[in-house]
């Protein structure tokens, strides 16, 4: 049973505009996000690597502006159409995955077309620039490589412990200070990640009426964290 509550992570990760910490990392793109006229044509590639906070900005993004969100690789040249109205917002996922899938580059293609066509917004999140994706179809990559990018780093070297302090004390959880540094010297630098762990570790916890010690919080971590777990 304690460790079925440890696995049932159920408490989704917080992605409004008021839970995105703002630092030097990614100062700079939000502001960018926050300007549509600056944007050539209505388009945006928002690049960053796997925890950089992508899914974070363009879920609040999506629903400030009514957008609606899809993966990249999940598009077909007959869903173009009914993707994208006139003057309407959509945000495409993760881009770099539709490399080689020629189905998915052609629907990336005629979206791109059609968003300008429409006056629509078009934000696309990505892990590397386009060049690096490996596109097949040439008038696709020559036109995301026009598009202006907003580019988020890695967190900060303060920032991941920090936010780890925070999600323990809104649990009224007491941990010492060489129990963070150990968790933020191993994790991933992925905020979502952080979240779900810090449930994780209250439950666990909590069912086995232990306290959080470096030990309890390394069997979880290895628990939640699979293989490309939080990859956007």
């Amino acid at each position: 049973m304690a460790s079925q509550m440890a696995l049932d992570l159920t408490i989704p990760p917080a992605l409004s505009r008021e839970d995105f910490l703002t630092t030097s990392a990614n100062r700079d793109a939000l502001a960018m996000l926050d300007e549509p006229m600056r944007w050539p044509g209505g388009r945006l590639l928002l690049i960053g690597g796997a925890g950089a906070g992508k899914s974070h900005l363009a879920r609040f993004w999506a629903e400030e502006n009514e957008a609606q969100i899809i993966r990249a690789s999940a598009i077909s040249p007959a869903d173009v159409d009914a993707l994208i109205g006139w003057g309407g917002a959509l945000v495409v996922e993760n881009a770099h995955q539709i490399a080689g899938i020629s189905e998915a580059e052609d629907a990336l293609f005629h979206l791109w077309n059609l968003a300008g066509a429409r006056r629509a917004l078009l934000l696309i999140t990505a892990r590397m620039a386009p060049r690096d994706w490996g596109l097949r179809l040439p008038d696709l990559l020559s036109r995301l490589e026009s598009a202006a990018q907003a580019v988020l780093g890695p967190p900060d070297d303060a920032l991941l412990p920090a936010v780890l302090v925070k999600l323990f004390a809104d649990r009224q959880i007491q941990v010492a200070p060489d129990v963070v540094d150990w968790l933020a010297s191993r994790m991933e630098r992925d905020l979502g990640l952080a979240r779900h762990l810090v449930a994780a570790i209250d439950r666990q916890s909590l069912a086995d009426r232990r306290p959080v010690t470096r030990r309890l919080a390394a069997e979880l971590l290895d628990k939640i964290t699979p293989p490309d777990a939080f990859s956007a």
